[in-house]
């Protein structure tokens, strides 16, 4: 019934077994999850399995969170292209794969000055010779049929080179980033711009193939001279189609996609020749050609052609084409632009430029000039952005900034007017000190007590200097600023003399309102914008011109200008047969040197200097500038008859010498001249 338990039998050899505890097994992070899962085991289990070697350690770390780090940029590049892939408009692909339309330019009187857009000069890239496509491949993306849209290799070698020379002699987009650029992107060089680049880059890289980056990419570059596109380049430099170049030229066309203005052979020959000789060393290291026809290509370079195709519109039909995307915005079909250029005029005034700055240029150090021409409603007749389209496509009209220099001191004046002071008003031309600041004259002169209106006419500094002062800084920038500049000025004491920095549309364009009659008007250059069936897209419009200056102040400012070219600083200028106003303007050691001026029918002005800002030999405002200006305006007038300038009573101007009442008036100060009583000239 009862089951007993049986003995154990002790032995010698029994011994007390021995309690095991066993520790409860450590749960694993999420970290370590994610290492076992990418990796097959946890840093803790490889650190048990090789403690015999103590730097496994360190490895380990370095690998384990480099393979984290790696996942998440996987994960967070993976998000931003795919945000970028939802929220790309639909019609975006549709735009790049579609070729741009074609833009038709017209002068006033409906002559044709100039065609611009890719859709007759797009070439498919099976038609391009392979040695043009590896040129390019060679010089500007190696990888380019291995990566990804961005090159991480490419980048690495780039930033170890830059760092080796202390500045970025390489960059590391990749062909496709450039198109990226090109197509969806700001020129702005910031880092947030290259992550988007970067992101649309890869974007794009899911959407097209290899060969239609490549193809959208030689249709849409720019390779210089005003070409966009690879089949227009080679027109524009070799009179031949893409399909028809030598390897010669194809190395020199791949050469201009690192810096188009620099090494245009139309401007550099000799820096065009030294970068196809690059190109084509770089093919033959990438081992895209034989070093035997590399040699024959660099012993017969390209000979590039005279470019007969220069018509004198090309800085007005480029300006025209910078500014058009602000008007239509966004458009798809060809289009006709009627824009407000004189066609017979912008060819001479052209002409004229180029003519004297090749027989007097060259003797006073002087190596560019542009001009502007506008009527008094402020619409560009005449845009010469350069002496030569050929050698330089820079527009200096609209964007080169430079000191005006005494052709700001019509703002200075129009302000002393404005607080109170005449024409007539006599003012101390002496030494002045501003806080260890003493501006001088041209000659180092000082006439004593003169009128306002010789101190113009003569453009005293000393003088202008003292009416800023007694006007007011702000008076004087407010005063700039209402007639048309748009840029920064400073409010130092030499603001009066010229020296915040201005482009020549601006300081044109604010001088329309002394032409006619003191209203303010917007340059411009297009009218009208149509398709070719006739459909108006765009059409400007006026709702009626502000006024900026009061007539009897116009007619004052006419007054003090037109003596600036009756007996002053600007008597080159002056026009036989009318009557003319303008000032002069140089700047410190001859580096710039303007004359801007007007009739009754049209605002012109000139600038002559170096784009390097090298000093010229003796080049004032009243010497070159006034025979540009003076040129230009003769041919602008030919069929306009002689009018008055508004308000203005010029048979009076010859007559600029201070009466002894007005000497001795001078020596009463400012405030009691403009709060007191004035003699009768005052």
């Amino acid at each position: 019934m009862f089951r007993t338990r049986k003995p154990v039998r002790k032995t010698k050899s029994s011994k007390p077994a021995k309690r095991v505890t066993r520790a409860a097994p450590r749960r694993k992070t999420g970290s370590e999850h994610i290492f076992d899962f990418m990796f097959g085991s946890s840093p803790q289990k490889s650190r048990s399995k090789s403690r015999k070697s103590r730097g496994w350690n360190a490895a380990s770390s370095v690998f384990y969170w480099g393979g984290v780090a790696a996942l998440w940029a996987a994960i967070l590049l993976t998000g931003m292209i795919a945000y970028v892939s939802v929220t790309m408009p639909p019609e975006v692909m549709a735009n790049i794969r579609k070729r741009p339309p074609n833009v038709t330019l017209v002068a006033s009187d409906g002559s044709v000055i100039g065609e611009r857009g890719l859709r007759r000069g797009h070439i498919r890239l099976k038609r391009m010779p392979r040695y043009l496509i590896n040129a390019v491949l060679a010089t500007e993306d190696r990888r380019f049929r291995s990566h990804f849209g961005v090159d991480p290799v490419g980048l690495a070698r780039a930033m170890v080179k830059n760092v080796q020379a202390g500045a970025v002699v390489e960059g590391g987009s990749t062909i496709t980033q450039q198109l990226a650029k090109n197509v969806f992107l700001t020129p702005e060089r910031t880092i947030t711009r290259k992550l988007q680049e970067a992101i649309l880059a890869i974007w794009l890289e899911t959407q097209l193939s290899k060969n239609e980056i490549l193809e959208l990419y030689l249709n849409r570059v720019y390779f210089g001279a005003g070409t966009y596109g690879i089949e227009a380049a080679a027109k524009r430099y070799f009179g031949k189609s893409a399909r028809k170049v030598t390897i010669a030229e194809a190395a020199l066309l791949a050469g201009l996609l690192k810096a188009p203005s620099r090494y245009a052979p139309t401007k550099s020959p000799r820096l065009a020749e030294e970068r196809a000789s690059i190109v084509l060393t770089n093919m033959v290291d990438a081992k895209l050609l034989s070093p035997a026809k590399a040699m024959v290509a660099i012993s017969q370079p390209a000979s590039v052609r005279n470019p007969s195709g220069i018509t004198g519109y090309e800085y007005a039909a480029d300006w025209v084409m910078e500014i058009l995307p602000g008007l239509l915005g966004e458009w798809s079909s060809d289009v006709i632009v009627e824009t407000t250029i004189d066609r017979v005029l912008q060819r001479k005034a052209q002409m004229l430029v180029g003519k004297v700055m090749a027989d007097k240029g060259p003797a006073r150090k002087a190596g560019q000039a542009s001009a502007l021409v506008l009527d008094t409603h402020g619409a560009v007749k005449a845009m010469i952005g350069g002496k030569s389209y050929k050698q330089s496509q820079y527009n200096r009209v609209v964007k080169s900034h430079r000191q005006p220099g005494s052709a700001f001191k019509p703002f200075v004046y129009l302000a002393a007017l404005e607080s109170g002071l005449t024409p007539d008003t006599v003012i101390e031309d002496g030494p002045v000190n501003i806080n260890g600041w003493r501006p001088k004259n041209y000659k180092n002169e000082y006439l004593g007590a003169i009128t306002m209106r010789e101190a113009l006419a003569k453009s005293v500094n000393t003088v202008a200097v003292r009416l800023t002062m007694e006007a007011g800084r702000w008076r004087v920038m407010r005063t700039a600023h209402r007639l048309g500049i748009e840029s920064d000025i400073h409010d130092n004491p030499s603001l009066a003399l010229g020296t915040a920095e201005v482009t020549l549309l601006e300081l044109v364009s604010s001088y329309v309102p002394f032409a006619n009659g003191g209203y303010v008007t917007a340059p411009h250059i297009v009218k009208r914008i149509r398709t070719p069936k006739g459909k108006t897209v765009y059409e400007r419009r006026t709702t009626g011109r502000p006024r900026a200056v009061a007539l009897h102040y116009v007619g004052a400012m006419n007054e003090m200008m037109n003596a600036t070219i009756v007996s002053g600083t600007g008597k080159r200028a002056a026009l036989p047969d009318r009557a003319a106003a303008g000032k002069t303007g140089t700047t410190q050691k001859f580096r710039d040197a303007w004359f801007v001026g007007y009739t009754a029918n049209y605002v012109a002005g000139v600038w002559v200097g170096n784009d390097d800002g090298k000093p010229m030999k003796g080049v004032t405002g009243g010497t070159l500038p006034a025979d540009i200006w003076k040129a230009v305006m003769m041919e602008a007038h030919l069929k306009n008859r002689p009018e008055p300038l508004p308000g203005a009573s010029v048979p009076a101007l010859a007559q600029n010498t201070a009466t002894p009442e007005i000497r001795a008036e001078s020596k009463r100060s400012f405030f009691q001249r403009v709060l007191g009583v004035f003699s009768p000239r005052g």
